[in-house]
């Protein structure tokens, strides 16, 4: 089966999260695996998250991806999201780039190597709940030990010549704000409002913004090239500073009783993404002085992650991707957050690779060309023989 049909039949499995059923799409795998002959155990935290492991006995090399997707409304695109599409050398749908295409280009070079009739060099893990954090699939199987560490290919979308070898650190609070009621019409002489008082945190996060914070020599260059990556596939003015600065998004802020009544209760979900070199600890500490009717209800924290440029995986990986695209070819760091920083904290050396237009990640008319997967499959073949001959 050509990776272009796996990746359709992907798409049109249905696996938004929320909810984060992937039940249906999971069997597909498990019984991909099983025609090629490759065992595989199926476990369900709850509620239809399935996650699925196929391993051996001293596996070094690991290939993960994850099957869920972001929702998407039929409203603005060109196929339908969860139709599959296969036309004009591309796959249409939800998930074909973020990563139903990485994980069709792994199933097609495990059958490649199985076409072969050798044994498949690697693990394999399909998990649930990637884009909400992973509670219930990766974190889920690190917690009961149904994988330990090695060397993992995370098939996560990147830039064709640049794999990802590191990522920002993650930090996500809930702050409840307290204010004093009164009249609205003797504000701000009269009262304390919860509302202004978020408003005024969210304006220290702008200075936080502008801060710069100190790296090495060796990350500051690391940082600089892939800050050009970045620029090159998004286009956007000033999008270099993304990797070396702290950036924030209030993603919801709820508050005010009434409109005549100065607000006593806001609530503020804040997310932040680390720079090397950023002290999340400061970060926390500088947020609970600046907000002295805040208060911090909930906490998730991540530093910055890094596979050293000198791992085995990364001089692997960079090879086969430039066997198979040729020219420059060089690891990069990344701006997003993905199953790595779990993997990564329990002791795995990870990689991110894999097919997909980076652009239309969580957007309408997502898609993954064809060639991209095609090449990718060919880069994971690349990666298991090595290992496989090492």
């Amino acid at each position: 089966m050509h990776v272009s049909r796996i990746c359709s039949d992907l798409v049109a499995i249905r696996s938004e999260n929320p909810p984060g059923r992937t039940d249906g799409i999971i069997e597909y795998i498990r019984m991909f695996l099983e025609g090629l002959g490759m065992r595989s155990d199926v476990s369900e935290d709850t509620g239809g998250m399935c996650n699925l492991v196929s391993r051996k006995p001293g596996d070094r090399l690991m290939f993960c991806g994850h099957v869920d997707v972001v929702p998407a409304l039929d409203e603005g695109w060109t196929h339908a999201p969860f139709s599959g599409t296969i036309e004009d050398g591309v796959v249409w749908g939800r998930g074909a780039t973020d990563m139903k295409g990485g994980c069709a280009a792994i199933l097609a070079a495990c059958k490649a190597i199985a076409d072969t009739g050798a044994e498949v060099p690697a693990a394999l893990v399909f998990v649930c709940d990637e884009e909400t954090g992973g509670e219930h699939g990766i974190q889920h199987l690190l917690a009961r030990k149904e994988i330990s560490p090695c060397d993992c290919l995370i098939a996560e979308p990147a830039p064709a010549r640049h794999p990802c070898i590191g990522q920002k650190g993650l930090c996500r609070m809930d702050i409840q704000f307290q204010g004093t009621p009164a009249h609205g019409s003797l504000y701000p002489a009269v009262g304390v409002s919860a509302i202004m008082e978020a408003v005024a945190l969210l304006d220290y996060m702008k200075e936080l913004h502008e801060r710069e914070y100190p790296v090495s020599d060796e990350l500051k260059e690391i940082i600089a090239r892939s800050s050009a990556v970045l620029g090159d596939e998004f286009r956007i003015a000033g999008v270099s500073d993304i990797l070396k600065k702290l950036t924030f998004n209030p993603g919801t802020i709820n508050g005010g009783e009434k409109s005549n009544v100065v607000a006593q209760h806001c609530s503020l979900e804040l997310e932040m993404r680390i720079p090397w070199g950023c002290s999340i600890p400061d970060i926390i500490a500088g947020i609970t002085a600046q907000a002295l009717n805040g208060r911090i209800s909930s906490l998730e924290t991540y530093e910055p992650s890094v596979t050293e440029p000198g791992n085995p995986l990364v001089a692997i990986t960079c090879n086969e991707v430039e066997k198979v695209f040729g020219g420059p070819v060089f690891p990069i760091f990344q701006w997003a957050a993905s199953d790595a920083r779990h993997l990564r904290r329990a002791g795995f050396s990870v990689i991110e690779y894999g097919p997909g237009e980076i652009s239309t990640l969580h957007a309408v008319n997502e898609r993954v060309t064809i060639e991209s997967l095609e090449k990718a499959s060919a880069v994971y073949q690349g990666v298991m023989r090595a290992y496989a001959g090492k």
